[in-house]
């Protein structure tokens, strides 16, 4: 028996796996869907979403793949994990995504597979979209060149291709290593933390999705967990899973803040009050 069956949930509502099931639509992820998805709609070839860790934007990025339909978009998602990309292994990655059958070795080859590539799926009705996470690794001046170059490949209706570039607040500097590049930004969202009533809502809607008929968390608590959070989805998650795990050792139905305060502060994470607090004593100690 873990906390799950202890809280009669059917399912762990706080994991840190992304699942489309438990999305939270908020006011502001709702907002940046429809503004990606006018971006993409309308050609307009590059849109941007940046966001501190932890606020959504991988969230954001499964949602709207699955939401692109396949009956009028040839949609793909990238996610970057190291900053040694070369051009040559993204381009022939994007070529695989669109559904380029044997790239070829030379990037000259491979960026004309994909025009071709592209231009079948303009002539059947689809719109193309390559969605991109993590691209604050693209440390590179080079790579924002040939970024260009494909955003050069139109039609009169607009761009053959747009992408969906999602990376932390580090991507708006690595866009302006190309001027040219940075102008052609369309679209530009930006996700930030949770007030404390969404967080509130948020928490709800999560236990809700996991079949919970109940409110396990106390307003305190959830008080708590918003000044530890700093409203960061996340930290949120982390913070909430691990008050289950402790009220259910403890054989506590409800998590109040005399919970959560002892969780949070194992797992590193302060209240601002606190935090400045701790400094000042340091500096009248030093």
């Amino acid at each position: 028996m873990d906390y799950q069956e202890f809280y009669n949930l059917k399912e762990h509502p706080f994991s840190s796996a992304v699942d489309n099931r438990f999305y939270y639509p908020s006011t502001q992820h709702t907002e940046a869907a429809a503004r990606l998805k006018y971006a993409i709609d309308t050609r307009k070839g590059l849109a941007v979403v940046v966001g501190d860790i932890g606020t959504g934007k991988t969230t954001l990025a499964m949602r709207m793949l699955e939401e692109l339909d396949e009956s009028r978009y040839e949609a793909a998602l990238l996610i970057l994990l190291h900053s040694s990309v070369t051009m040559d292994w993204l381009a022939k990655k994007i070529a695989i995504q669109l559904g380029v059958k044997d790239p070829l070795d030379d990037k000259v080859d491979v960026l004309r597979q994909i025009y071709e590539r592209l231009i079948e799926i303009y002539e059947t009705g689809l719109k193309a979209t390559v969605l991109m996470d993590e691209v604050q690794m693209l440390q590179s001046h080079e790579i924002m060149k040939e970024f260009r170059g494909l955003l050069n490949m139109e039609v009169p209706e607009g761009k053959l291709i747009t992408f969906v570039f999602f990376g932390l607040p580090e991507l708006e500097g690595i866009l302006s290593l190309d001027e040219p590049m940075r102008q052609r930004v369309a679209v530009k969202c930006r996700l930030k933390a949770f007030t404390e009533d969404i967080t509130g809502d948020y928490i709800r809607h999560r236990l809700r999705v996991a079949g919970s008929e109940g409110n396990i968390f106390t307003p305190d608590a959830i008080k708590a967990i918003y000044h530890y959070s700093k409203g960061i989805p996340r930290l949120i998650n982390t913070v909430c899973d691990n008050a289950l795990l402790e009220g259910f050792i403890l054989k506590r139905k409800v998590i109040d803040k005399d919970i959560v305060d002892p969780v949070a502060q194992n797992l590193g994470l302060e209240i601002e009050e606190e935090k400045a607090a701790g400094l000042k004593a340091r500096r009248v100690v030093v």
